[in-house]
């Protein structure tokens, strides 16, 4: 998806409707609040500089763009929101927005996988260092404290992450950051997935709102309602369980990966960076 509110590489274009969404969900509005006025973006604009939001996430624009998953992607990262360990060094980066189904509707208890270079470019393939999955909230926002990562040889700065609602296909992509010289010789760089960059003090904060190929449900509560009649077996919500834990749900059996407290919608077939099959 384009940036939340510029990207500096595009003619500014009109309000558009998730925009208005993105403003009704921060302020805690029902999604029928949308109709056809102007509300305020999530983002302030510079001064004197107008504000041309996202484009709309069904006309014309479609789903968040794919991309390779790269040679350095590793399974069962941590549960967390915050990369940073004691001794990250680098301009530290918080990147925030929203996943979006394609009738932009947010989804709520959509995993997102994020893995990136280091400060010098290197990626951290014996442990997980800037390695980390989380799940977006009820109104479909997510957060990440990580850095701004190194220049990897041949490649501008860049981020990667799989998106997976529950249930549905998992789209692996990677976030760009404006203004890089690497971005017009990345053979790979595509700039509807550049990120919204500004200084933060000593820091940098980015911007960027997914749209899932999948439809959203309006209306609040937790990432996936329970059915009416769940299926049987030993997994149960609101249990702690922890790696190497057996269950079975819906006739299957399930290995338990990382430690976590299970919920509506994080079902072992909803959630591999949980639990895998066997």
């Amino acid at each position: 998806m384009t940036p939340t509110d510029r990207d500096d590489s595009g003619p500014e274009r009109s309000i558009s409707r998730k925009s208005l969404l993105k403003a009704a969900v921060a302020a805690g509005a029902a999604i029928p609040l949308l109709s056809g006025t102007v509300a305020l973006a999530r983002d302030s604009a510079s001064p004197g500089r107008s504000l041309p939001p996202t484009l709309t996430c069904d006309d014309g624009d479609g789903p968040t763009h794919d991309q390779i998953e790269g040679p350095y992607f590793k399974p069962n990262s941590p549960l967390r929101t915050n990369l940073v360990t004691a001794g990250t060094t680098g301009t530290p980066l918080t990147v925030s927005g929203y996943v979006f189904g394609r009738n932009c509707v947010p989804l709520s208890g959509v995993l997102l996988d994020f893995w990136q270079a280091d400060n010098a470019g290197n990626y951290d393939m014996s442990g997980f260092t800037l390695r980390g999955h989380q799940f977006t909230d009820s109104k479909g926002a997510f957060t990440l404290t990580t850095i701004v990562p190194g220049l990897y040889p041949g490649r501008t700065r860049h981020i990667h992450v799989k998106a997976q609602a529950p249930g549905q296909p998992i789209l692996t992509t990677q976030l760009y950051f404006p203004g890089e010289p690497r971005n017009s010789t990345d053979s790979l760089y595509d700039a509807s997935l550049l990120m919204n960059v500004r200084s933060a003090g000593s820091g940098k904060e980015g911007t960027f709102d997914f749209v899932l190929n999948v439809n959203g449900t309006p209306g609040p509560g937790g990432p996936t309602d329970p059915p009416t009649d769940p299926p049987s077996g030993t997994w149960t919500p609101g249990h702690a369980y922890v790696a190497g834990d057996h269950v079975t749900y819906a006739n299957v059996a399930y290995l338990c990966l990382q430690a976590h407290t299970s919920m509506a919608g994080w079902e072992p077939p909803n959630v591999p960076a949980l639990w895998r099959r066997g």
